[in-house]
């Protein structure tokens, strides 16, 4: 799958062009590319000062190692997936908790499968070295906390009793509609955002019950 662009940084105010990247940025980015596009094997130092236009030797001078240089990727992809999902912009509350929750989830969802399947990519690149670097598993556990707490906090919300076990199914839910659609069997589908609102609300009903319930 070729890598698209990463999403840019917003414009600073009163600017009419996004500030130039940072080094550190170029070299995440570059890292995170070549992770989409060759995988974890194509992923050294002197390939990321290649694709990233730098001099040789910056990669190692920004990330010594190569565990420095995969904590950098985790943290880069980190900020990218936020600007997607925007997990603090999730709600529920009231009467319509459930299906405000379901159409926030929905739209987060179909947009990272529409916009960026390249960072589902890079995320499945990383978790798995994860699971063979100790130090970086706990890194990478850490960074998707900025996910896991709006989670709970949005299935808290939408009524339920037990959020932290909730907040688990959904993403279970959507770990698995994720895979399927960018990788797995359905790789050529994608379903409508109508189609995954409707199949996160049938799960939010499942778990949680009706209002009227």
């Amino acid at each position: 799958m070729p890598p698209r662009p990463t999403p840019k940084a917003p414009a600073s105010p009163g600017s009419s062009r996004p500030p130039a990247p940072s080094r550190a940025e170029l070299v995440a980015d570059a890292a995170l590319a070549l992770l989409a596009e060759r995988g974890m094997r194509g992923l050294t130092h002197r390939a990321v000062d290649e694709r990233a236009g730098l001099p040789q030797g910056s990669t190692s001078n920004h990330a010594r190692t190569r565990e420095a240089l995969l904590e950098a990727a985790v943290r880069r992809l980190a900020e990218l997936e936020a600007r997607v999902l925007a997990p603090g912009a999730l709600r529920a509350g009231g009467s319509e908790g459930q299906d405000e929750a379901a159409a926030g989830l929905a739209s987060a969802l179909h947009r990272y499968l529409t916009g960026s399947p390249e960072l589902l990519v890079c995320r499945y690149e990383l978790a798995l070295e994860a699971t063979r670097r100790p130090a970086l598993r706990v890194f990478y556990d850490e960074a998707g906390r900025r996910f896991r707490e709006p989670l709970v906090a949005l299935m808290a919300a939408a009524g339920s009793a037990e959020p932290e076990r909730h907040a688990l199914s959904v993403v279970a839910w959507a770990e698995g509609m994720m895979f399927a659609c960018a990788v797995g069997s359905y790789h050529r589908t994608v379903p409508t955002e109508a189609e995954l609102r409707t199949g996160c609300a049938e799960l939010l009903r499942g778990m949680l019950g009706t209002a009227e319930g």
